[in-house]
C-alpha cells in the first residue's frame, strides 16, 4: 500500500524531535544565470548529513519495541546506512548493513562509528538483495529497504511538507522541484506531498547517465532495470531499478526525468563549494546538475533544488574542484 498524506504528516510529528528542519535557501546567484526564483533545500545539513536519516528514523519507530528487539537490517551504499545506523542507535537496538565493497570511506566509517555491523558484498557479482534475504531469515532482523518502504516514503515526504509550509509562509509556491534519484523514494515522498498541497507543482528526478532506469521507466510506464550496477561517480544514485512503491506514485503523479554526466555532477559539486559555499556529494548535486545544465528551465519559475546528501569523500571533492 502506498503512503498517503496523512502517513507523511504522522511521520513529521514522529521525526520532529530528532530529524533537523533543513533549511530552505534562497539563491541570488542561481536566479542571475537561470532567470527563475530557485531555492535550495539543503539536506546535506541533515542528521548523518543526508535525507535519509528521517525515513529511517521514521521506519524503525514506527516498529514495536518487540520488532525492534530482532535488530535491523538493510542494504545501501552509504547514505541509508547511516541513516539506519543512527536511528538503531538512538533506539538502542542492533543494526546490520549490507553494503558495496566499493562504497564511499566516508559513509563506511560514518556507519561504523554509530555503531551498525556492515556486511560488504561485491556490486558486480554478488545478490544484495539474496544477502539480506538470509540474514533476514537467520536473524530474524527487521528489513527496513532504503526505498521500497512506505515508511521511508513518507518519511521523505517530510522534506515536501518543509517546502510547501515554507513557501506558503513566504507567499510563494514551488513550479519545480527537483531531487536527485536512485531508488524513488525521495521523490515518492515529496509527489505525495505535492499532490496534496501544490498539485501545479511538477516534480523532476535527476539521475546519472547510464543509470537512468526511473526516466526509462516513466517514458515506458513499467519498471526497467539498469543494464550495470556500478560506474558512477553518483554512488548514491546506482539502485538497480525503481521500487515498486515508488514508481506507482511518480508515475501517478507525472514526474519526469533528466539524466545528468558524471562531469556535469562533478561540476555541480564545484559550483555549490565555490559559491554556494555548501558542501554535496556528487550524488546530492544531482538535481542542480539538472538545473545548472539547463535540462529543467527555470525561467520564470519558482524551482526548489534537493541537496540530497553532503558526505563526499576528500579526494571527490579534490577531483571536483580540480576540473
Amino acid at each position: 500500500m502506498t503512503p498517503t498524506i496523512e502517513d507523511v504528516r504522522q511521520a513529521a510529528l514522529r521525526i520532529a524531535a530528532e530529524a533537523i528542519r533543513t533549511p530552505l535557501l534562497a539563491s541570488a546567484a542561481l536566479d542571475e544565470i537561470t532567470g527563475g526564483r530557485v531555492y535550495l533545500k539543503c539536506e546535506n545539513l541533515q542528521r548523518t548529513g543526508s535525507f535519509k536519516f528521517r525515513g529511517a528514523y521514521n521506519a524503525i519507530a514506527s516498529l514495536s519495541e518487540e520488532e525492534r528487539a530482532h535488530g535491523i537490517v538493510a542494504s545501501s551504499s552509504g547514505n541509508h546506512a547511516q541513516g539506519i545506523a543512527e536511528a538503531a542507535r538512538l533506539f538502542g537496538v542492533t543494526a546490520t548493513i549490507v553494503m558495496p565493497g566499493d562504497a564511499p570511506a566516508a559513509k563506511r566509517e560514518g556507519t561504523m562509528r554509530r555503531g551498525a555491523s556492515i556486511v560488504a558484498y561485491d556490486r558486480a557479482s554478488d545478490d544484495r538483495d539474496a544477502i539480506t534475504a538470509s540474514i533476514v531469515s537467520e536473524t530474524g532482523a527487521e528489513l527496513v529497504h532504503a526505498y521500497n518502504d512506505r515508511r521511508v516514503i513518507a518519511g521523505q515526504g517530510t522534506i515536501g511538507l518543509e517546502i510547501a509550509d515554507e513557501l506558503a509562509a513566504r507567499g510563494e509556491h514551488a513550479d519545480i522541484v527537483i531531487t536527485p534519484c536512485g531508488g524513488g523514494g525521495l521523490s515518492a515522498g515529496i509527489g505525495v506531498v505535492m499532490s496534496a498541497e501544490s498539485p501545479e507543482t511538477q516534480v523532476y528526478l535527476a539521475e546519472p547517465e547510464g543509470f537512468d532506469d526511473y526516466r526509462r521507466s516513466l517514458a515506458s510506464g513499467s519498471i526497467t532495470r539498469n543494464a550495470r550496477t556500478g560506474g558512477s561517480i553518483c554512488d548514491a544514485l546506482l539502485a538497480p531499478q525503481p521500487g515498486a512503491l515508488g514508481f506507482a506514485i511518480n508515475r501517478e503523479t507525472g514526474a519526469r526525468g533528466v539524466a545528468v554526466s558524471d562531469a556535469e555532477a562533478l561540476a555541480a559539486v564545484a559550483y555549490a563549494f565555490r559559491t554556494l559555499k555548501l558542501v554535496v556529494e556528487p550524488g546530492g548535486a544531482a538535481a542542480l546538475a539538472g538545473l545548472l545544465t539547463g535540462r529543467v528551465d527555470a525561467r520564470g519559475k519558482t524551482v526548489v533544488i534537493v541537496l540530497s546528501g553532503g558526505n563526499i569523500d576528500p579526494d571527490i571533492l579534490e577531483r571536483a574542484l580540480a576540473a
